[in-house]
């Protein structure tokens, strides 16, 4: 009973399972990088058919160059990392599969994040040139 237990549990675990990697100069894109990522998770990426065209969009940006080294972290914050705040990570374990969504709230945030630390330089400028 064990050992039939351990595969889903291995499998459930392996988006938590730490990594450190450095992706070859092949990868160019942001979905090649979470389809590299995958390869050994034992999930792989959803269908494009389900995919929406905001996920293949980001999909289809260039690696930035601070992310062509991951790690160490678990796959599942790899993952996010890559997708960035405004993509939340779906999981379905029973079919082993993974995408991301669109966060309107999450991407909303990182904009008034963004927003607001541009303000406070410009404020900071201003003071100093005083």
């Amino acid at each position: 009973p064990r050992s039939t237990l351990f595969p889903y549990t291995t499998l459930f675990r392996s988006l938590t399972t730490k990594i450190n990697v450095t992706f070859p100069e092949s990868i160019q894109t942001v979905g090649q990088a979470v389809r590299y990522l995958l390869i050994r998770s034992g999930y792989r990426l959803a269908g494009s058919d389900v995919i929406e065209s905001d996920t293949k969009a980001m999909f289809a940006l260039p690696l930035p160059a601070v992310h062509q080294t991951l790690g160490p972290m678990g796959l599942r914050a790899a993952l996010e990392t890559l997708a960035g705040k405004a993509f939340v990570l779906i999981q379905d374990p029973v079919h082993r599969l993974v995408s991301f969504e669109r966060c309107v709230a999450g991407w909303e945030d990182a904009q008034e994040t963004a927003q607001e630390t541009a303000e406070n330089t410009d404020r900071e400028v201003v003071q100093d040139g005083e």
